[in-house]
């Protein structure tokens, strides 16, 4: 069994610019995983840079609102919200809210540094 706790979990200022705590990783703990999830906050009026990945990623919002832009098109997004971007998709959120948005990202095959194109 691993466990984790979003306090234990670093904060660290990813390429799209948004803040991350990555939950679960197989490269980086005995997890039998094909997937990455990490924790994720946009402060209010915030956007993320532009960005694609060869993974696709599933965004699960926590709270907050926004704009979640997949290549030529945008949905709004608040608490509840699940949202697929395909691998390839040319993407960005933005934060249209009074507060921070809070979400969870899965990205299947877990996330890499050389699978990720920041564009801006």
């Amino acid at each position: 069994m691993v466990h984790v706790t979003l306090g234990d979990r670093p904060e660290f200022l990813a390429g799209d610019h948004t803040v991350l705590r990555e939950l679960l990783h197989p490269a980086k703990q005995p997890v039998a995983l094909g997937y990455s999830l990490a924790h994720g906050t946009l402060a209010p009026g915030g956007r993320s840079k532009w960005h694609r990945l060869t993974s696709s990623e599933v965004y699960y919002i926590i709270a907050g609102r926004g704009i979640l832009t997949v290549d030529d098109s945008a949905v709004a997004v608040e608490a509840g919200a699940t949202v697929y971007v395909p691998p390839g998709a040319r993407q960005s959120l933005e934060n249209s809210g009074p507060t921070a948005i809070e979400f969870l990202c899965l990205v299947d095959p877990a996330w890499r540094a050389e699978d990720e194109d920041v564009l801006e």
